[in-house]
């Protein structure tokens, strides 16, 4: 099972990016997958969550309305766009495939400063 991310970088408050994380090693379209987060000096914490087969998500509460967790099960790809940027956003993402077989990408850092 291999996991990796891109997309991260350093952006002002209010701007965008996109987080992706190409799969492999298993079969993508059965796993429900997850992006966390780990600010400095805090836990690692769930910030979206997808279901297999794209229908379902959910949202930490302190990023509802401002990131989208998507899916392209046909490229193997998870998708977080992260949209109004805050400064508490900063930290290392990584993807996470759920499920028994667990599994977590290297991670990708996000820092959010003016």
């Amino acid at each position: 099972v291999q996991l990796v991310e891109s997309g991260g970088g350093s952006v002002q408050p209010g701007g965008s990016l996109r987080l992706s994380c190409a799969a492999s090693g298993f079969t993508f379209r059965w796993s429900a997958m997850s992006w966390y987060r780990q600010a400095p000096g805090k836990e690692r914490e769930l910030v979206a969550f997808i279901s297999s087969g794209g229908g379902s998500t959910n949202y930490a509460d302190s990023v509802k309305g401002r990131f989208t967790i998507s899916r392209d099960n046909a490229k193997n790809t998870v998708y977080l766009q992260m949209n109004e940027l805050k400064p508490e956003d900063t930290g290392v993402f990584y993807c996470h495939k759920e499920g028994l077989q667990e599994a977590w990408g290297q991670g990708t850092q996000v820092t959010v400063s003016s």
